[in-house]
């Protein structure tokens, strides 16, 4: 018999299923739309869209072109390989960033087939054409960006003289005179950077960069605000006054000199013309020598420069506490007429600044009074034989073995311990020089810096570690006393004064430390020391950082702990990630990143919701974004979101 089944049909509503699958679009483009914000930070819809325009700015590359300029090749001696092997210096670096480019003739500039290169390398280029010039301007006036060296443009096409004009006009410099090789007493020039600049971040302030002369480097002065100076050729570790002279012919002759020297001697320069940017130098690359460390900070400089040029971002950490620009320590030192040393008390005591009192333990010894007598003014260094070399260029095994700097120094530290009541902080080299024994001894008696006075490459204090003993090298960057008021034979209290605040005003210009290092024979003598107080009080209306070495040490080594890193997420966003690998809490310390483009409407934030954000400041002249930083705890990493608007881009 057969069976019926009573089958209900399930009926299929459509409806339900369209609007069903249309939510679940919806919510998958919200959260999609929600992931882009969170990773590129604000955005138009029309700039993710799958455009022609926007997949071609995907693949896009930024393409920088190398002119190897016939003209200026054809002005050279027959047989000159000197315009090619400059090229193939660009090119190095050029692969060395990991940059493409296209070497690019005469021809492709005056038929204005530069145009689409996001950068253009005008190297050695000094003969052009007037169609180059003119295609040249017009490129930057539309917001193109060329780096250029040497003297661009000053002969025609023709090889004949043209001028400075263009190098004026163009970059708003005016030259000031080309080193002769042949007038130079030595194979290269000393070429100082500033610090806290875009173009020289992750550099030593101060930095001593050596170019030889053969290439006939340019001096250049600044004319217009649109240009920042980044170096100068001025060499304040040679300048020094005819001591043949009347004290007041050396006087006349000498007042004013550093300023003018250092703001005539611009060796490289950045700015803009129109909507576009330029960066000068006045040597070609391959002019750059030295030792491996110079090539590394130069290769530094050179990437520095190409990221100012194509918009990109830097990062780094202020040399100083906010909101100083350089910083200020006074070293007194006991020498002779050691009754002196009591004038220390009344710079000290008249404007509240601890000193830092160089002593040689045996004078300390058989003055103990004299010395005790200025214990509460600051702390101690010691003045110590620890050997001497002949000249600069022997080698550091002429210096005492490592006993004998062990026992002359811990000698030392013991006699003013005993005297003063206070462990020996620093030590200072009688002769200037150092080695590396030095610095193991250092490590075991736990000295915590080091005063030299010979001249080094930098103008701030320089790290050295040994046995995980942190320790800082102070370096002499301005004249003292024993210049100025002996070699000099300046007497007149308003004549040292003006001669101290000129490398006052040097080191605010780098952004360095200031060493303002007196003798008691000569300085601190009664009718000298005022100057001192009125020196020191010209370094804080300077918003100089005053301070004492082991103040200076703590911040140091709390700053250079620090890690930054950058990454560009989109148009409108930049992560920054700052790190403390340490096992110290770091405080108080400013993160500065150079935007690199004019933007309005800043917002910070964090991906991690529970991180404080810090106060910040924003210069819409020079685009710094200051991050004002309170506490990084140990092995902590914070991550900071930066949003904005582009006015232009």
């Amino acid at each position: 018999m057969a069976v019926k089944k009573d089958k209900k049909s399930l009926k299929v509503n459509y409806l339900i299923i369209f609007l069903g699958g249309f939510v679940l679009l919806i919510t998958s483009v919200l959260v999609f739309l929600l992931v882009v914000k969170n990773v590129y930070g604000n955005y138009e819809i029309e700039e993710i869209l799958p455009t022609k325009e926007n997949l071609e700015a995907i693949a896009y590359k930024e393409k920088a072109a190398i002119l190897y300029s016939r003209y200026t090749e054809n002005m050279l001696p027959e047989g000159s390989t000197w315009l090619s092997d400059n090229i193939d210096t660009w090119e190095t670096f050029f692969k060395s960033i990991k940059m493409d480019f296209d070497i690019i003739s005469d021809q492709t500039i005056e038929l204005g087939r530069h145009k689409d290169y996001k950068l253009i390398i005008l190297a050695g280029s000094k003969s052009m054409s007037d169609k180059e010039l003119i295609q040249i301007k017009k490129y930057l006036e539309n917001g193109g960006s060329i780096f250029c060296t040497s003297g661009p443009a000053t002969f025609s096409d023709e090889a004949k003289w043209r001028g400075w004009d263009f190098f004026t006009e163009v970059f708003g410099l005016k030259f000031t005179k080309e080193i002769n090789p042949e007038d130079e007493l030595d194979k290269y020039k000393v070429h100082t950077l500033r610090g806290a600049l875009p173009i020289t971040a992750g550099i030593p302030t101060g930095y001593a960069l050596r170019i030889a002369t053969w290439d006939r480097p340019i001096y250049a002065e600044i004319l217009e605000p649109r240009t920042t100076q980044v170096s100068f050729w001025y060499d304040f570790r040679r300048g020094s006054t005819s001591l043949e002279k009347s004290v007041e012919e050396r006087w006349y002759g000498f007042e004013g000199l550093v300023r003018e020297e250092v703001q005539k001697s611009a060796g490289i320069a950045y700015g803009t013309y129109g909507k576009g940017r330029f960066v000068w130098y006045g040597f070609e690359l391959n002019s750059v020598i030295g030792k491996q460390e110079d090539y590394i900070y130069f290769e530094k400089l050179f990437k520095n420069s190409i990221n100012w040029l194509t918009y990109k971002p830097t990062g780094y950490i202020k040399d100083w506490p906010s909101p100083y620009d350089a910083a200020f320590v006074y070293v007194p030192t006991v020498t002779n007429m050691i009754g002196n040393v009591r004038n220390i008390g009344y710079v000290t005591d008249s404007i509240g600044v601890s000193a830092n009192i160089v002593v040689d333990p045996f004078a300390a010894a058989d003055n103990p009074g004299t010395i005790r007598s200025v214990a509460n003014y600051g702390e101690f260094s010691a003045a110590v034989d620890i050997g001497f070399l002949v000249s600069a260029q022997d080698t550091i095994n002429k210096l005492y073995g490592k006993e004998t700097q062990y026992s002359n120094i811990a000698f030392a530290a013991d006699t003013l311990r005993k005297i003063t009541g206070k462990p020996l902080k620093g030590i200072s080299p009688l002769y200037g020089f150092y080695d590396e024994n030095t610095l193991q001894v250092m490590s075991q008696l736990n000295i915590e810096y080091l005063l030299t006075d010979s001249l080094t490459d930098r103008s701030v204090p320089k790290v050295e570690i040994r046995n995980d003993k942190q320790m800082l090298i102070i370096t002499k960057t301005a004249r003292d006393d024993y210049e100025i008021v002996r070699d000099y034979g300046l007497k007149e209290p308003k004549f040292q004064k003006y001669t101290y605040e000129e490398d006052v005003d040097r080191v605010v210009f780098e952004g360095g430390l200031y060493v303002l290092k007196v003798h008691t024979d000569y300085q601190l003598r009664p009718e000298y020391a005022g100057v001192i107080k009125e020196v020191i009080n010209y370094g804080r209306s300077k918003n100089m950082w005053v301070t004492s070495l082991s103040n200076l040490k703590k911040w140091w080594l709390r700053r250079g702990a620090v890690e930054v890193r950058y990454d560009t997420r989109s148009k409108r966003r930049i992560a920054v990630e700052v790190s403390n690998p340490t096992d110290k809490i770091i405080t108080d310390f400013v993160v500065e990143i150079n935007l690199n483009k004019p933007v309005k409407d800043i917002e910070i934030s964090s991906e991690i919701i529970t991180t404080k954000i810090p106060r910040y400041e924003f210069n819409p002249l020079t685009y710094d974004l200051k991050l004002f930083l309170e506490t990084l705890d140990p092995g902590e990493t914070k991550t900071y979101l930066i949003d904005f608007d582009n006015l232009l881009f």
